[in-house]
């Protein structure tokens, strides 16, 4: 196959059939401009009135040797192989190109699903093999090239348009591959008038007259669709400040395991440890997350250098069939992979069935309308974002269904002490939105809990007064305890705000809430364990996840200092003899920092490796065996504190 766009403007292209095959095939000829000829003894009911508003050429009867006379292409569409074929073969005979609907291969080509914005038109084929999953990707492009390209696209066209005629030939080529690699959203925000501006400009760039711009800031994203159209949101305000940026997509664990709950996963940082990493070996200067996917602490190299203007916080009830969450009948199946909504809904409804659900927005959405699911429950945030929903979306109340901390704010990471962290604090903070937001990563770090914690809390500003609303719920849903707290402080005033979370949480924790997290998080929440060579010994990672700890498994320094970044593990674990070696330089930088965190043993060989690398360990276990040794390091967290 090759693919051509051709001009079909007035031209005569015969179509022989009049059901739904023909009628997709002459809508998109005459959106097209050509003058189309349709062929059929009958007609369906929207075929019949573009026929009689005069839109085509209609004649009523079967296929006639001549009806092909002086056509460009020909569309065999009767639904009957044997007339098609037929069709097929008078059009090859003339010389007239034919598809064929009931025989692909039996035609001279096949037509595109086409998604059009403004003058950009993106077209998907798959040799007519498979029409409705061709246009599942359309669908799906659709979502990604959005009215922004087509704007941008008419940007672009507007500058040829005063590019050729100002510009010397010589520098044209080069004056509009200047434009061709600026931002989209810069493009399609450029009003008409700056065009005449920013032809000279870049004329003046390229010759030499003004300053090239400086190097462009790498900013590091996750490669989903809501991720990318986000990342381009706080792309364009940097744009607008004279900030250039371009993108750097990384598939984070979360998004390349999708068969498991996140939950499932073993740590809390599943969409951001690889954004770090980027960031951390100086291939990104920025990073932008969802904040809620941030944890509540940041490794000690890392800072929260911005916090943008908020979103709708709130989630939403999401369903093709029922207009609510009351009207869903008992049984129905609620697709939620979070434990925090999860929790409050059956609250709510113990008579639902919830079931998780992994993919992007529209990938959730799509099995929404598949009827995999009755309802699903979405933020608000990323269905905006997207301009898209289902049949139904209804929000819930904060007071209901509290949100997740963080959500709906996008948070801006960067190396600490950036050479230019303090200048996209100035252009992306939003200042009511940070202090909320911080207030809430308070609450959820005096929970010692991560965003897979069932507990949620939102706060917002009114009449001067930050308040905050929390909710801290059973697993099941068999009890939610609630609260909320208001202060009057200064919208810079972070710690005034931090305070206000903190304190809230002790107040939930005090009112039944900590025994709820027990049960979640069990004795080890909260702490970080690093474990060298896990696959001598795999049953130890799965086993303190269990715990509720956070299970960092690495094969080597490198891949220690990587994850870990500027942490400190709260425990060092030796499975095997040969661990300790495995990471003896990243020990060595700890000691060099003057840090020695516990360490553990499995078994006197392993303990003998350890006091070999001069780190004698606090615990061994009393034999070599998994169960042995979680038992004993669960042990020496409790009576330690570590």
């Amino acid at each position: 196959m090759y693919s051509v766009a051709l001009s079909l403007r007035g031209r005569r292209v015969v179509v022989v059939g009049g059901g739904r095959d023909a009628e997709r095939h002459v809508r998109a000829l005459l959106d097209a401009g050509a003058a189309v000829a349709l062929v059929s003894p009958a007609l369906t009911p929207s075929l019949a009135l573009l026929a009689a508003d005069g839109r085509l050429d209609w004649t009523a009867r079967r296929y006639a040797d001549g009806d092909l006379r002086g056509a460009l292409l020909a569309f065999a569409a009767t639904g009957d192989p044997v007339v098609d074929a037929h069709v097929a073969a008078h059009a090859r005979e003339r010389g007239v190109l034919v598809n064929a609907a009931s025989d692909a291969a039996g035609g001279d080509f096949v037509t595109a699903s086409v998604h059009r914005s403004g003058p950009l038109t993106v077209s998907v084929e798959s040799a007519g093999v498979g029409p409705s999953f061709t246009e599942r990707i359309r669908d799906e492009l659709s979502l990604q090239f959005d009215a922004r390209y087509g704007r941008a696209a008419g940007t672009l066209a507007a500058l040829r348009a005063r590019t050729d005629a100002v510009v010397p030939a010589p520098l044209r080529a080069a004056v509009m591959e200047h434009f061709d690699r600026r931002d989209i959203d810069e493009l399609a925000a450029m009003r008409p008038s700056a065009v005449e501006h920013e032809v000279e400009r870049a004329v003046d760039t390229l010759g030499g007259v003004v300053p090239a711009q400086t190097r462009p800031l790498v900013c590091a994203t996750r490669a989903s669709l809501l991720a990318t159209t986000q990342t381009r949101t706080v792309m364009a305000s940097l744009a607008a400040a004279g900030v250039p940026s371009v993108v750097l997509e990384i598939v984070t664990r979360g998004d390349a395991v999708q068969d498991r709950a996140i939950a499932a996963l073993g740590s809390e940082n599943v969409f951001v440890t690889e954004l770090e990493l980027a960031l951390r070996d100086g291939r990104a200067d920025y990073a932008v997350h969802s904040c809620k996917d941030l944890p509540s602490t940041l490794p000690d190299d890392m800072e929260l250098t911005a916090i943008s203007a908020r979103e709708d916080a709130r989630d939403a009830f999401c369903s093709e069939r029922f207009a609510g969450f009351a009207e869903l009948p008992p049984g129905a199946r609620v697709g939620t992979s979070s434990p925090r909504r999860r929790a409050q809904l059956r609250a709510l409804r113990a008579d639902l069935i919830y079931d998780d659900i992994r993919g992007n927005i529209d990938t959730r959405l799509r099995k929404l309308r598949s009827g995999e699911y009755d309802a699903v429950v979405l933020a608000c945030a990323g269905l905006n974002r997207l301009g898209i929903a289902a049949r139904y979306t209804i929000p819930f109340a904060v007071e209901v269904v509290t949100p997740a901390v963080a959500q709906g704010a996008l948070g801006v990471e960067t190396r600490r002490a950036h050479p230019r962290a303090a200048e996209l604090t100035a252009i992306l903070e939003d200042a009511p939105s940070g202090i909320a937001v911080r207030a809430e990563r308070a609450f959820l770090r005096a929970l010692r809990g991560g965003c897979q914690v069932p507990a949620g809390a939102f706060a917002a500003w009114q009449d001067g007064e930050l308040t905050m609303t929390a909710a801290i719920a059973a697993v099941d849903g068999s009890q939610v305890v609630r609260g909320a707290r208001s202060a009057r402080l200064a919208v810079g005033d972070v710690a005034a705000a931090e305070t206000l979370g903190t304190a809230l949480a002790q107040t939930l924790l005090a009112e039944g809430g900590a025994e709820l997290l027990a049960t979640v998080l069990g004795p080890l929440a909260g702490r970080t364990f690093l474990l060298p060579l896990p696959g001598q010994a795999p049953r130890i990672g799965p086993a303190l996840r269990e715990a509720g700890a956070e299970v960092v498994e690495v094969a080597d320094s490198a891949a220690a200092r990587s994850t870990l970044g500027g942490r400190i593990p709260d425990m060092v674990l030796f499975p095997s003899a040969g661990a300790a070696g495995a990471v003896r330089d990243y020990l060595a930088g700890l000691r060099a920092a003057g840090h020695r965190p516990p360490v553990a043993a499995m078994g006197a060989s392993a303990s003998n490796s350890a006091r070999e690398q001069g780190w004698p360990p606090d615990v061994v276990a009393s034999s070599a065996e998994v169960g042995a040794f979680v038992q004993s390091v669960t042990l020496y967290v409790l009576e330690n504190q570590a």
